[in-house]
């Protein structure tokens, strides 16, 4: 059996806080729901481990994550903090805990530091009561679908795309790009045979309501209350956001059709994805056993690497002119991080500063014949889809938004342009994203190497 350990934490702020998530300034005093923090401890006899962190935030920053391991490395200098690995739900209706920004407003309102120390007293909390409780669990693993993403960006005529862009223009052409339905399940039952924890992977961001000035999960805490309603409120749910940097949960078509089959139902946005999604776990549920204790096979991979930063082009300096002059009309500030970013660009180009490489940690965590694998960026969906696609165990669920990242758009989207798809938020670029996704599946095929393993499935020419 797998040692398995769960514990959470409500990490809801007791005080006001900016919020995360939008060019201007929010600030929230109240919860519509509870921010939650999920630990998940995974070991096998030898000592190995993973120890899992999910957290209802818009991402993770280096420095957030650096602070829980020291505060655990003093609290237990014995405790494998490497082997920490923490992920974002990308919640819009999150606290700020990085000072890099907004300019903090004074009065009561929680600063950057104080909301990182908060965030990480309670994760240290959580990792330590998981790694204390963990106990003999089988361990399984299950596919299945869920309608949720959509492709965000419309792509007109001349080329060029927009987040959320209107599709009744005349010129509209065609949707930015995929989308992808899947929902990957872990399980874990405790020796008695009751289910104590699901681990799902949905390719797209928690952002239902983006834009609210209260504290919030978004459809994660739907999730949360439809799969306790099912399966009894002791049940431990550890989100991840599968690669979605291109995804959201709003629609550019049918969102008239979809408002009124709402109406008709008498059911929110966020409420029908919980049902969708609570419906597919029940379907899997019914037919998945726990992995054969023959097969119970664990390995723990890092890698450090850095990836080829994103080259600043000409017309991206003109684009951020463009932008820059366009903010300075209708805005005062330029301390925030929208407009520091345009002169950043701007410098760029003008002063032929060279891409700088970007350093990330890939974790790659081998379950029986499945793999979890994480970045740091926001991923465009089709760098998860490469790596599921050649991946050679026998299912592949992606891990994004674990680390200090952005997005990651591919050259495709480059060309189309659109927010996530610019030099303000994305540091790296096509090229690192072709590097990202060989990293990984080099990893995954390490694990898989060894006689008697999946066998790989072959690349497409």
């Amino acid at each position: 059996m797998y040692s398995i350990g769960w514990s959470s934490r409500d990490i809801t702020p007791s005080r006001p806080a900016l919020l995360q998530g939008q060019m201007h300034v929010r600030i929230a005093s109240s919860a519509m729901d509870p921010l939650t923090l999920t630990a998940l401890v995974i070991e096998k006899p030898r000592g190995e481990c993973a120890i899992l962190v999910s957290c209802d935030l818009a991402y993770i920053s280096n420095s957030l994550w650096t602070r829980i391991r020291q505060l655990i490395h003093k609290a237990q200098p014995d405790f494998p903090t490497a082997q920490i690995v923490l992920n974002a739900t990308h919640t819009h209706d999150s606290l700020v805990f990085d000072g890099d920004f907004y300019a903090h407003p004074g009065g009561n309102v929680m600063t950057a530091d104080e909301c990182e120390a908060w965030l990480a007293d309670h994760a240290v909390i959580a990792i330590l009561d998981a790694w204390n409780n963990r106990k003999p669990h089988r361990l399984g693993h299950a596919y299945g679908h869920a309608v949720i993403g959509h492709n965000r960006y419309a792509v007109y005529a001349n080329g060029i795309g927009q987040m959320y862009g209107a599709t009744n223009r005349e010129d509209f052409d065609h949707i930015g790009g995929y989308t992808d339905h899947s929902l990957d399940m872990f399980f874990t039952w405790d020796a008695t045979g009751v289910l104590t924890g699901v681990a799902l992977a949905i390719p797209c961001p928690s952002q239902v309501d983006e834009h609210l000035i209260q504290f919030s999960a978004d459809f994660w805490h739907e999730i949360r209350v439809d799969l306790r309603a099912r399966f009894g409120a002791h049940l431990q749910i550890f989100p991840i956001c599968s690669a979605a940097g291109d995804q959201s949960p709003h629609f550019l078509l049918y969102s008239r059709e979809e408002a009124e089959m709402r109406r008709r139902r008498g059911l929110t946005e966020r409420q029908i994805i919980a049902r969708k999604v609570g419906e597919a776990v029940e379907q899997a549920l019914s037919c998945t056993p726990p992995i054969a204790e023959s097969a119970e096979v664990f390995e723990h991979s890092i890698r450090k690497m850095k990836l080829t930063g994103l080259k600043i082009t000409r017309d991206q300096c003109r684009w951020a002119e463009a932008q820059l002059a366009s903010w300075r009309k209708n805005n005062t500030d330029e301390e925030s991080w929208y407009p520091r970013g345009l002169k950043r660009v701007i410098k760029s180009w003008k002063k032929k500063i060279p891409a700088a490489p970007f350093p990330v940690e890939l974790h790659v965590v081998r379950l029986g014949d499945a793999v979890l694998a994480s970045n740091p960026f926001e991923l465009f969906l089709d760098y998860g889809l490469q790596i599921k696609a050649r991946s050679p165990a026998a299912q592949t669920v992606i891990m994004q938004l674990a680390g200090r990242g952005m997005y990651l758009p591919t050259a495709q989207a480059l060309n189309a342009g659109g927010y996530g798809a610019n030099p303000i938020v994305s540091e790296v670029g096509d090229v690192g994203g072709r590097e990202l996704v060989e990293a990984t599946l080099a990893l995954i095929r390490k694990q898989f190497s060894p006689p008697g393993a999946v066998k790989e499935r072959p690349a497409r020419k």
